[in-house]
């Protein structure tokens, strides 16, 4: 059976094996890194977008990131601070604008 509290611990367990992952100082087998990421997202999908879904994305910015990437299409970086996004976007413009002012050389 599959209960918000179920999904919701299964998420914090996820996510602890997921930063185990990241910080292991020995070589991480790819395919069990994807199987981790898939099962989240998994879970991810079919926990309910609650306050203790918000609070979980608040606690694990790993979590945030994937919760984001699934919802990109609806919603955007909506997770991202906006100051960072701004930072980006200021970054962007600013390597464009050098780009431009290159002499083209062939």
């Amino acid at each position: 059976m599959n209960t918000p509290l179920t999904t919701h611990r299964n998420l914090v367990t996820l996510v602890q094996v997921l930063r185990r992952l990241d910080r292991s100082s020995v070589p991480v087998d790819p395919e069990q890194y994807r199987s981790v990421v898939q099962h989240i997202t998994d879970e991810l999908r079919r926990h309910p977008r609650d306050a203790s879904l918000e609070a979980l994305l608040g606690a694990a910015p790993e979590l945030a990131e994937l919760y984001e990437n699934l919802n990109y299409e609806l919603a955007g970086l909506c997770r991202s601070p906006l100051e960072w996004s701004v930072r980006a976007e200021q970054a962007a413009r600013s390597a464009i604008d050098r780009a431009r002012r290159r002499p083209a050389t062939h």
